[in-house]
């Protein structure tokens, strides 16, 4: 005899059901063409724990709900419960709004997000909980390997090999999140403290947006140091719909509010495009604590400085652009990592510089 299917629909059925170690969180929108290989990686997990997959189907128009529903005897059978909801409109209303509604039909204490076109490792859910509950008030993350295999080569590399402490100093770089959201885990309290995720739908990076307002409330980020995660790239992904100019100006704002706000003055490492970008979209407050731009190009060196020709200020402000080794830190650095050939690295380490104390890197 097959068990009743529990179909839940709002945020307070959960509490008449007993708690559960991890609820595996997992919006979904038309992916049944990997739902397969996704619920079957969670049906292996080997944590001896209490499991859940609370489920929540963001108005697909394919057949995902009923791809879920044929895993559910097999899951059940192995002691995970399932819960499955969603809504029928026109329009999806989008990933914060899934994960928040399949977060309020589950009755975890430990949160494993799970994207449905990703395939988690089998021993994901126990490695990331016994992290989590070393570390209650963090994100956990973990490495992944990215496929298809190539498709981008330096984020995933950066993913991979950045260093505790670059969890932490690395936040404000156009790579997002410096434990990507496909591989997040945390406590049911932790999410409370710093959620929901923002609902606004495509185009919001509700990821980034919790990521920075967990490190506000002075959030941990961690990383379990093995591939626990295949990270699926394709053009369908919703990272897709969020636009570089979003992401900037939210990287500016929480640079500003974080770094800049501390320090009385500083220098922009390039006096190309990306640097000049990056004064242009400072405060005038903080516009007036750049002391220089430095560089390593000759060219823009012996232009002698930078003259911000939009400002309404009379005279214009005229910023000097200097010898890396001739100015000063603290430093914003708006060179791409891993561009250089190890140039970049190089210069950093002969001045002795220390990341997120002498320089914090932007690009």
């Amino acid at each position: 005899m097959n068990p009743p299917k529990r179909l839940r629909t709002t945020g307070n059925e959960a509490d008449d059901r007993r708690a559960v170690d991890v609820s595996v969180i997992m919006p979904m929108y038309n992916a049944s063409c990997w739902l397969d290989e996704c619920l079957q990686a969670i049906l292996h997990q080997d944590f001896t724990g209490t499991m859940e997959l609370s489920v929540f189907d963001d108005a697909s128009t394919d057949d995902s709900r009923n791809v879920v529903e044929r895993w559910r005897e097999r899951l059940e059978a192995r002691a995970i419960s399932v819960v499955v909801s969603g809504h029928n409109s026109a329009q999806p209303r989008g990933v914060g709004y899934a994960k928040n509604k399949a977060i309020s039909q589950s009755c975890g204490q430990y949160f494993c997000f799970q994207d449905a076109d990703d395939v988690m490792l089998p021993q994901r859910v126990r490695l990331q909980y016994e992290a989590s509950t070393l570390h209650p008030n963090s994100l956990i993350g973990c490495k992944v390997q990215r496929v298809p295999e190539g498709s981008t080569e330096r984020y995933t590399r950066w993913i991979n090999t950045i260093t505790q402490d670059q969890l932490i100093t690395q936040v404000y770089m156009s790579h997002g999140p410096t434990v990507v959201m496909p591989t997040w885990f945390c406590s049911r309290n932790w999410y409370l403290k710093v959620g929901p995720f923002d609902e606004g739908g495509k185009g919001v990076p509700e990821d980034l947006l919790f990521f920075y307002q967990s490190l506000r409330q002075g959030g941990g980020v961690a990383r379990v140091d093995q591939c626990l995660l295949v990270y699926r790239y394709h053009e369908k992904a919703t990272t897709h719909s969020v636009t570089e100019e979003t992401i900037w100006k939210l990287r500016v704002d929480f640079l500003q509010e974080r770094v800049l706000s501390q320090w009385e003055s500083f220098t922009i490492w390039n006096a190309g495009k990306q640097g000049r970008k990056l004064y242009r979209s400072l405060s005038p407050t903080n516009q007036k604590k750049v002391k220089a731009f430095c560089d390593v190009d000759d060219n823009k060196i012996q232009k002698g400085f930078y003259t911000y020709e939009e400002s309404k200020q009379r005279p214009k402000p005229k910023i000097p652009v200097l010898h890396y080794k001739d100015a000063s830190a603290p430093f914003i650095i708006c060179i791409k990592l891993d561009m250089t050939g190890g140039v970049l690295e190089e210069n950093l380490n002969s001045l002795q510089l220390k990341e997120g104390m002498d320089y914090y890197h932007f690009n």
